[in-house]
């Protein structure tokens, strides 16, 4: 029965409308690089605040848990409640709020107000993530790995690129050149609002699938497999995000304490691996589409455990080699794990992505508070060598169910 406002496309226009609309998938990803590289000035900027306010680990650490936890708290929330009545324009809104705390976090002359500030950015990112997600879902026209690589692709990108720009912009001038990449979130808050406004023109694109989840075998999928899936899915998260705590939030200081490499120095080393992020997050979708989201899932948990194990024990030019190794093993994971869970809950997409990036950004957030701590009562380097042994959680993905591929349209 066709809906009585927006009618079913039917013939041509069916295959058109249901078509990959690369031009959104692109504003997407662009709007997530501009974003992302907005909130990875955060842990850029980790050596001139802990030099300026005289911060511990556990302070530094602190910081990204407040960002972390700000923006993974709503983001299930926020899902779930568009899932329910779709905001178009909540992406614009989001960013608006990203922008407040960019400035705030600017001017920002004491400890405190730091944390103000980039709690509100967590908050611009719960809403942005979700509600971005679920447009790359609409526009895939069914090829949802290569949608979310390309959208993931973007964010990524923009958190190799925070920083490099903090490098050259941001220690050699100050913490007020922050204000500087508010220019990038007015960029964003243009793309946004166009985006909303294709948003609100394909609400059918979003429709659920009233089609249970089988597994390969044709069988349809129990609800207690189901949630046992989804509790290793997010397991799988915590092993990928906490060792990708350790780098973000810590791998300058190891370089510095370790190798004597300057502030500069270490940030460059910091985008070579985030770079390595965003090439392996590009490949991964695309790739689970074709050969299926658990071969990659194992690939790349489990794959990155021999290269993180070696890590702690090498000079620096190998330390700087098999941190792209990781970085790219490691990164491939999350699209096939989102499209996976996505799968396994039909319908659910503002759902799904609010809840697996809202976990992803506690994970990361907790991570950094943890180790941070432990890297107070110990050392750097023995941070890293506890974090070593996190990918062999991958493990795990051998309990996971082989989906059968499933056609979405």
């Amino acid at each position: 029965m066709k809906d009585p406002i927006v009618q079913e496309p039917s013939g041509v226009a069916a295959k058109l409308a249901e078509g990959t609309i690369f031009s959104i998938l692109l504003t997407i990803s662009l709007s997530h690089l501009l974003n992302d590289t907005i909130q990875s000035l955060i842990p850029s900027i980790y050596p001139i605040v802990k030099n300026s306010f005289h911060l511990s680990f556990t302070q530094v650490g602190i910081i990204t848990l407040t960002f972390q936890m700000a923006a993974s708290i709503l983001q299930p929330f926020v899902g779930s409640f568009t899932d329910k009545r779709p905001q178009p324009f909540s992406l614009a809104v989001g960013m608006a709020i990203t922008l407040i705390g960019l400035v705030l976090l600017s001017l920002a002359r004491n400890y405190p107000s730091v944390l103000v500030a980039v709690g509100l950015i967590g908050i611009g990112s719960a809403v942005f993530h979700p509600e971005a997600s679920k447009v790359a879902y609409m526009a895939s026209g069914g090829r949802r790995g290569l949608a979310q690589s390309i959208f993931q692709v973007g964010g990524n990108l923009g958190s190799s690129l925070g920083p490099l720009l903090a490098a050259l912009i941001i220690v050699p001038f100050g913490q007020f050149y922050i204000v500087w990449f508010s220019l990038l979130a007015m960029l964003a808050l243009i793309l946004l609002f166009n985006v909303g406004k294709w948003y609100q023109q394909n609400l059918h694109r979003i429709k659920p699938k009233n089609r249970p989840v089988q597994l390969a075998a044709q069988k349809p999928i129990t609800q207690k497999t189901i949630v046992a899936s989804i509790i290793i899915l997010l397991v799988l998260i915590f092993s990928k995000y906490f060792y990708l705590a350790s780098m973000v939030s810590y791998f300058t200081f190891y370089l510095i304490d370790k190798f004597h490499l300057s502030v500069q120095s270490s940030q460059v080393h910091l985008f070579i691996f985030l770079f390595a992020v965003a090439l392996g997050t590009f490949f991964g979708g695309p790739i689970g589409d074709r050969v299926g989201r658990k071969y990659v899932i194992w690939f790349s948990i489990l794959g990155a455990a021999p290269f993180t194990l070696l890590l702690p024990h090498v000079n620096l030019f190998w330390t700087s080699f098999l941190s792209v190794i990781i970085g790219f093993i490691l990164a491939s994971a999350f699209s096939a794990i989102l499209v996976y869970a996505q799968e396994l809950l039909p319908g659910k997409v503002g759902l799904v992505s609010g809840l697996f990036f809202g976990f992803a950004f506690g994970m990361g957030g907790i991570g950094s508070a943890v180790l941070g701590n432990l890297a107070d009562h110990t050392s750097i380097n023995f941070v890293f060598q506890v974090c070593a042994f996190l990918p062999l959680i991958g493990l795990l993905t051998a309990l996971l169910p082989n989906l059968k591929a499933r056609d979405s349209h």
